[in-house]
């Protein structure tokens, strides 16, 4: 089955970005023919120079070398490399009504939050459409409420194929991460960028545990039993504690005679423990930067061969060839 997925160069990547995506990445690569782009085209929406933009993208294009993403077993390549992802765009905009865009939870919850409204906002799913249904993936893993995402790409390309009477394009189907972690950040709430509650993956070593050690926690004593509901320390260590540590855990939290202090330096070791390799290999891909942009070509080219022959159909269904 061939899968997509993308991610926006948006900012250093953080733990919640890992277990909530990326590392689920890894392990399809196994089974499946992959192909993971970087939105930088879906970035200009929140990014606005030219040179953070670039260094966002060679760094989460690091990262996700760093962290498992085999170039022989996956295609990661730049959405921007790909100029036929921009022309797909406006041939499915042609297609694409403005009620099924207006009802888009995304652009509704942005524009709720403060957001100008934009063109480029508005016309996020279009895009996105475009995205999947160029390298006619089979399978498009989202989380739960990530959903309508899907559902209006189907939307669009069977609006296209009423149009224009053929069928041109594979409908995916969503792949739905069951599994997935929800990692709280460091104030309790989900991790995101937005709220500044993050834990990077790559940041310096000194810094990550500053971040684990703010963590928010109450008074309770340290001979005293802690609570778990809502406890974003309890629910970092399940995240990360490995099998043989889960009862260790358990038993901190329900027993008591430890400390928040020290549960939090047992996460930190736990973060060390899973991230040690990659952050090695992050440092030394950040010294060969030629190697990563040559993945990036590599992985374009990959694509392009693969986008050709369903593009040149689409101009000929559409008249422009």
């Amino acid at each position: 089955m061939r899968v997509l997925s993308g991610v926006q160069p948006s900012g250093t990547l953080h733990i919640g970005n890992y277990f909530g995506a990326i590392r689920q990445f890894v392990k399809l690569q196994q089974d499946h023919e992959c192909f993971y782009f970087l939105a930088d085209l879906h970035a200009l929406t929140t990014v606005n120079d030219g040179g953070q933009l670039r260094a966002l993208i060679r760094d989460l294009a690091t990262a996700f070398l760093a962290l498992g993403l085999d170039p022989q077993r996956s295609t990661l390549y730049r959405q921007s490399d790909i100029p036929e992802v921009l022309e797909l765009s406006w041939m499915l905009s042609t297609v694409t009504s403005m009620g099924l865009l207006q009802r888009c939870h995304s652009y509704k919850d942005k524009v709720a939050q403060g957001m100008v409204p934009n063109h480029g906002l508005f016309a996020y799913p279009v895009l996105m459409a475009a995205d999947i249904l160029i390298v006619q993936s089979d399978l498009v893993p989202v989380g739960k409420d990530q959903k309508q995402h899907l559902e209006v790409t189907r939307d669009i390309a069977s609006s296209f194929h009423a149009t224009y009477g053929i069928e041109v394009f594979t409908l995916p189907d969503p792949l739905i991460m069951e599994n997935v972690a929800v990692v709280p950040g460091v104030d309790g709430r989900k991790m995101s960028k937005s709220y500044g509650n993050t834990i990077d993956i790559f940041g310096p070593e000194n810094q990550v545990r500053k971040r684990m050690m703010s963590i928010v926690t109450d008074s309770t004593p340290v001979e005293s039993p802690k609570p778990t509901a809502d406890n974003a320390l309890y629910d970092l260590l399940q995240v990360f504690a490995p099998e043989n540590d889960r009862e260790w855990v358990r038993r901190a939290f329900a027993e008591g005679g430890v400390g928040y202090g020290e549960m939090k330096k047992r996460l930190f070791g736990y973060f060390l423990e899973t991230f040690n390799d990659a952050r090695r290999r992050y440092a030394e891909l950040k010294q060969d930067p030629g190697e990563v942009e040559r993945i990036l070509l590599a992985g374009a080219e990959r694509t392009r061969e693969v986008v050709t022959p369903l593009m040149e159909q689409l101009r000929r269904v559409t008249g422009l060839k």
